[in-house]
């Protein structure tokens, strides 16, 4: 199943989708079970909104055996985490703002795993069961600034720089989907989530040890080899085989 918040004359809605109708229920959780259907809406008629709004992003660096054989660097012990705030995530159909202090802004496509309730330290063997479902990320980075601070969070904090959407997929298996990034129509990343370091599961388990998950909170677990840049007129559609296609259009900051 397919859910979405969307909006449809200023109002905000949720519900789920078969791709041409959008079928609102009156419960804004995504663990429906049995939705009553109040209303239909024609999905060309409503604005997709993020389908959560995150307490917190925890995203995971480097996750990808093809990506770190890209990169030359060796396969890490434990998984590398930052968080992204949530005043940088924006839907489906929203534009990412490049930044008037970057002249490097990449792009990297995401599979996300979005949390349905409060856990803290859990096994792997049951992360699953605190998994409401999955969605897309694009991990948008400057690039240039996370070179020149040594560290990550100003490259990966800027309004906008956190994409997600369209759906949360709650009935998919995670661990064998193709993965990929088309920048203007143009294939710029392509793999498969079996290349994963650690698994969905595993990270669940490493990050609740850290830190308490809420309800909407999102995982983003590693991009796939051939990220690269993005610039002010660009569009960009990352898919994850099954969940959905995430497309977004890259425009100019007005802030000089």
């Amino acid at each position: 199943m397919k859910f979405l918040r969307f909006s449809d004359g200023g109002r905000v809605l949720c519900g789920f989708t078969d791709g041409e109708k959008v079928f609102q229920v009156e419960s804004d959780h995504y663990l429906l079970e049995d939705p009553e259907v109040i209303s239909e809406h024609n999905m060309g008629d409503v604005k997709i909104l993020p389908p959560v709004s995150p307490s917190k992003v925890i995203c995971v660096g480097l996750n990808y055996r093809d990506h770190a054989a890209e990169l030359g660097m060796d396969i890490p012990d434990e998984p590398v985490i930052f968080l992204k705030p949530p005043t940088a995530v924006i839907g489906h159909g929203d534009a990412i703002v490049y930044p008037a202090m970057s002249s490097e802004v990449d792009h990297e496509v995401e599979l996300a795993a979005v949390i349905s309730e409060r856990v803290r330290c859990v096994d792997s063997e049951e992360a699953d069961e605190f998994i409401a479902g999955y969605t897309v990320l694009n991990d948008v980075t400057a690039r240039d600034l996370q070179r020149r601070d040594g560290q990550w969070t100003r490259a990966k904090s800027f309004d906008t720089f956190c994409p997600i959407g369209p759906f949360i997929e709650t009935d998919i298996r995670p661990s064998n989907l193709d993965i990929s990034l088309e920048l203007n129509g143009v294939l710029r990343q392509s793999s498969s989530t079996s290349n994963m370091i650690f698994t969905v599961q595993e990270l669940v388990e490493f990050i609740s040890e850290i830190m308490t998950l809420e309800p909407g909170d999102i995982i983003a677990t590693g991009t796939p080899p051939g990220v690269g840049e993005m610039k002010p007129g660009d569009t960009v559609r990352a898919t994850v085989e099954g969940v959905g296609t995430l497309e977004n259009r890259v425009e100019s900051s007005d802030i000089q």
